[in-house]
């Protein structure tokens, strides 16, 4: 496998679990940016872990997704319920701080940020074969996890938080536990998401993780579809494959193409490409095929 290729790879699963991260939490219309702090927190976590203290990748990986799991079960305590706009300006702020920290402590690297993350498997072909096994593994695992909760009666709870939140209140449902779960579920799949682009590039910088993270995952979700997990799952390889074969004038505006792209599909199918009701739809053609079997 060329190193091309690899990088594509890997990079799609890093999109699609962070664009997800964004998913979970909008089910109950919650746009909670802070997964992409949770990413940073634990891509550093996972890079000093490595190489001070030779932690293996295992441990790290565990450790590093629990880490977003406690930094977001304990910021949900506060926003579970609150509305999108004030989830929204706490995710910036997260960003903006955790960004400005890392820049300016030593131990973290500073501007230049860390390199040299040791590699999981001596051998570099077998080294980028395990991670992309284990990148895919997330991939379908958390995929599967988010399937299981959208069938569940905790999604179609979720569901009516999203449509309206006071007839949701009216029925039973606990609107700051639920947001708070989601909250912590998507905080957890964005530390997840850290340790993994910390092995895939063996080495972390406060660049990689900006509002210009927020801007493609945002793209990757909208355009797929905000309605159901498998939008992404579609646009996160056309997404973020296309500029690559753009010519090298152009790659420099990709974030530019991707914010027209969105303003593009809000305006002409707000939904995405992938609506639920098209899913649904998929579901019951396929029910109906395994019925004549």
């Amino acid at each position: 496998m060329s190193l091309t290729l690899f990088y594509y790879l890997a990079i799609t699963a890093i999109y699609i679990l962070m664009s997800w991260s964004i998913y979970i939490p909008y089910r109950v219309g919650q746009l909670h940016f802070m997964t992409v702090a949770n990413m940073a927190v634990s891509a550093y976590f996972a890079a000093l872990m490595a190489i001070n203290f030779a932690w293996p990748f295992w441990l790290v990986l565990i450790a590093g997704t629990l880490l977003g799991a406690l930094i977001g079960f304990l910021v949900s305590n506060a926003i579970g319920d609150a509305p999108c706009f004030a989830v929204v300006i706490v995710g910036f702020t997260f960003i903006y701080l955790t960004k400005t920290i890392i820049e300016n402590v030593e131990a973290f690297g500073g501007p230049l940020g860390i390199f040299s993350i040791p590699k999981v498997l001596s051998a570099s072909a077998d080294n980028r074969t395990l991670l992309l096994i284990v990148a895919y593994a997330l991939v379908l695992i958390t995929g599967f996890l988010i399937t299981r909760f959208d069938h569940s009666r905790l999604g179609r709870a979720a569901s009516a938080i999203f449509i309206d939140r006071d007839l949701a209140v009216s029925f039973g449902v606990d609107v700051k536990k639920m947001g708070m779960f989601l909250q912590t579920w998507a905080s957890a799949v964005g530390g997840m998401a850290g340790v993994m682009y910390s092995f895939i590039m063996r080495s972390v910088s406060p660049n990689h993780f900006t509002f210009h993270l927020i801007g493609i995952c945002m793209t990757m979700l909208f355009v797929g579809g905000y309605t159901t997990m498998w939008g992404a799952l579609l646009a996160a390889p056309i997404l973020w494959g296309f500029p690559l074969i753009l010519p090298e004038a152009l790659q420099s505006w990709n974030i530019v193409i991707y914010g027209v792209l969105l303003i593009v599909v809000l305006v002409i199918k707000p939904e995405g490409i992938i609506t639920r009701p098209m899913v649904k739809k998929i579901e019951s053609l396929l029910s109906g095929k395994r019925k004549k079997v």
